[in-house]
């Protein structure tokens, strides 16, 4: 539980929260980006 406190009511934990938070983002961002492209270029390939 000290763990949780320490990441929500601390400047470093914080700061923590939101970079674990954005690379979580960007992963899942990501993972469409590439998944819309890959689906793109197998549609055209097809015509």
């Amino acid at each position: 539980m000290r763990l949780f406190t320490d990441l929500l009511s601390t400047d470093y934990g914080l700061a923590s929260a939101a970079v674990i938070a954005l690379t979580l983002g960007m992963g899942v961002w990501y993972v469409r980006y590439f998944l819309r492209r890959m689906n793109e270029d197998a549609r055209a390939a097809g015509k």
